[in-house]
């Protein structure tokens, strides 16, 4: 045996010691980036301006351009979870996802209000945790088939679900801290009966674009 045969077990060993490095160094390297995203729109504020039809058109003869036009504010960060779901599968989203939780909640300044264990008793923390199970159900789908199909199933059961689960959580706070009913109603009402469709047809073009970020994703991991 020559010399050079007897060096190509070690280097195929070498070589494959060295995917076994570089795989899950990638995968950190996403992970993190993911979870910096989550944290980068939880601070961000989209103004969305769009036509509307007054409801006084008939009958309102002062009406001016502006009062067919509607600005709403928006914080991305639903949006931004069906993006990363999108963008890394059901299992790499989820740690991600994870990672963003916990970092928040061991005081880090990572959620709207701050960080902290005691942001268990905030009524908004609901729908951060409702993004596990939303990165669980819709990342399945798109996991199985990322199709255009998909892609509009996933966005819809994902958001209902981080919004339904987060205004059951709200009640459930809120009901402790004795608050009043018209209280409750208007909180639920500007956190999730007038975002959800904003959430939605924003998260349908974040999976859009994450369709083909993951199709790189999976090229490089």
């Amino acid at each position: 045996m020559t010399e050079e045969e007897a060096m190509i077990p070690h280097i195929k060993r070498i070589s494959k010691e060295k995917k076994k490095i570089k795989i899950p160094v990638l995968n950190l390297t996403v992970i993190f980036f993911c979870t910096f995203l989550l944290v980068v729109s939880t601070f961000i504020q989209l103004k969305i301006v769009h036509p509307i039809i007054p409801s006084d058109v008939f009958t309102n003869h002062t009406l001016k351009g502006k009062d067919f036009l509607y600005t709403y504010m928006i914080i991305p960060q639903i949006p931004m979870v069906m993006f990363v779901i999108g963008l890394l599968g059901r299992r790499l989203s989820i740690t991600s996802i994870l990672l963003y939780i916990i970092l928040g909640l061991s005081s880090l300044p990572f959620f709207a209000l701050g960080g902290g264990i005691h942001y268990l008793i905030e009524p908004g923390f609901g729908y951060i945790l409702a993004y596990l199970p939303a990165a669980i159900i819709a990342g399945g789908f798109l996991d199985e088939e990322f199709s255009f199909k998909n892609i509009f199933k996933a966005g819809l059961i994902g958001v209902l679900l981080i919004h339904i689960i987060g205004i059951f959580y709200m009640l459930f706070v809120f009901l402790i801290r004795h608050e009043g009913w018209e209280f409750i109603k208007g909180w639920a009402v500007s956190q999730s009966i007038v975002k959800i469709a904003y959430d939605y047809i924003l998260s349908i073009l974040a999976l859009i674009v994450a369709k083909y970020g993951n199709k790189f994703i999976r090229f490089i991991l």
